[in-house]
């Protein structure tokens, strides 16, 4: 199972000119290939939550309802008091088994929260596969994998079960993947085309949960879109229509506090300077991967990617840290991308930045619990700092 960051977001970080669309349909072709490989290897802690993740409120200084067994962090800042350095992980698709074993003691351990964001697919066995049918794709069509054997999807829906119970907040990374080449591609969803998405995505959670899966589809209340993609405009508002709360699909320069748009909260993904390369990137695993050898499998090169892309991950924390505080978005996928490199950085990151100082591993719906609690001018003020840039 897995998805990757398409060609879609790419050009951010590749320069501009004339080699845009040749690097375009290389990597179209690399995710092509790569998706045809490994069931997850495209989709490149236990916190105290709220006992109701759909607790929200619809704007600064709005709270819906309290909950009396909040973590301390949970609190209006005093006068002069910083916010937390939130650091939201999130993981687009979320199917593979060996990687949850790897993450979850990771949380048990740190006592920190993070988001998966699930592809609906994975909830579906192989044999199921007719039962989906991706907007304006034919009957058991999809870019990615399915959920494999009814085994495979009885395990996965027991390691959801796992994290739920950890405070790990599930969201929603659609369907069928459809990114620019696989037409009609997310850019090109209409409104309808994405309620449809929706529409599945949460037929596939609710029939889970008749079999044994334990994540209420009313707590999942945002997502990623595929390769980060679509015309945001149409998606916001198609979001608020349905209640959900916050989308992270979008690219910030640098890290920035979220934004409401049509409605709905925006966790951009930064993109920051990464220190082996001297140029910004978006802060992805697949991105990351991209930038440093065009996404070549090359497994040689493991040590040197995780040390890279960790010196990153730590380098944006510290700029947001001791800058305007912003939560910082890493996204990742559940991969072993050139000998497992970018796994390896974000498991090692999850493991000492949780614990570190003044910072709080948590979820989406954490993070927009908090600014709830906050003066509108406190937030506006956060806003007006300048966004944390990695020097």
């Amino acid at each position: 199972m897995g998805q990757g960051t398409g060609s879609g977001r790419l050009r951010r970080f590749l320069g501009q000119g004339p080699l845009l669309t040749g690097v375009a349909l290389a990597l179209t072709l690399v995710v092509l290939v790569v998706v045809g490989t490994q069931r997850d290897d495209v989709d490149a802690e236990r916190g105290a939550t709220m006992s109701d993740n759909d607790k929200q409120s619809k704007s600064d200084g709005e709270v819906v309802e309290e909950d009396t067994a909040q973590p301390a962090w949970m609190h209006k800042l005093a006068p002069g008091e910083k916010p937390p350095q939130f650091v939201l992980f999130s993981f687009d698709g979320g199917g593979s088994h060996d990687h949850w074993k790897r993450v979850l003691p990771i949380a048990e351990r740190t006592g920190a929260a993070f988001t998966v964001f699930l592809s609906g697919i994975y909830l579906l066995s192989d044999e199921q596969r007719e039962q989906y049918t991706g907007p304006g794709h034919s009957p058991g069509r999809a870019s990615i994998g399915f959920g494999g054997t009814p085994q495979d999807v009885r395990t996965l829906v027991d390691d959801l079960n796992k994290a739920s119970a950890l405070g790990i907040e599930v969201g929603t990374h659609y369907n069928g993947h459809f990114c620019q080449g696989s037409e009609p591609s997310a850019n090109r969803w209409t409104a309808d085309a994405w309620n449809d998405e929706l529409n599945q995505f949460f037929r596939f959670v609710t029939n889970a949960t008749g079999h044994g899966l334990k994540v209420d589809p009313a707590t999942i209340k945002g997502g990623r879109t595929p390769c980060l993609e679509g015309d945001f405009d149409i998606v916001l508002p198609t979001l608020a229509k349905r209640g959900m709360t916050y989308d992270s699909s979008q690219v910030s320069d640098g890290v920035a506090w979220p934004v409401q748009k049509h409605g709905v909260w925006e966790f951009a993904m930064p993109e920051v300077k990464v220190p082996a390369l001297g140029r910004k990137v978006i802060m992805m695993d697949y991105n990351l991967w991209y930038s440093f050898n065009g996404a070549r499998n090359e497994p040689a090169q493991a040590a040197k990617f995780r040390e890279d892309t960790l010196a990153t991950y730590r380098a944006a924390h510290l700029a947001a840290l001791h800058g305007n505080r912003a939560p910082l978005v890493v996204g990742n996928h559940f991969n072993e991308w050139s000998g497992g490199g970018f796994s390896d950085a974000v498991e090692t990151f999850m493991s000492e930045v949780c614990t570190s100082k003044d910072t709080v591993c948590a979820t989406y719906s954490q993070v927009i619990e908090w600014m709830a609690l906050q003066d509108k001018k406190t937030m506006d003020d956060l806003r007006a700092l300048p966004n944390a840039q990695v020097s």
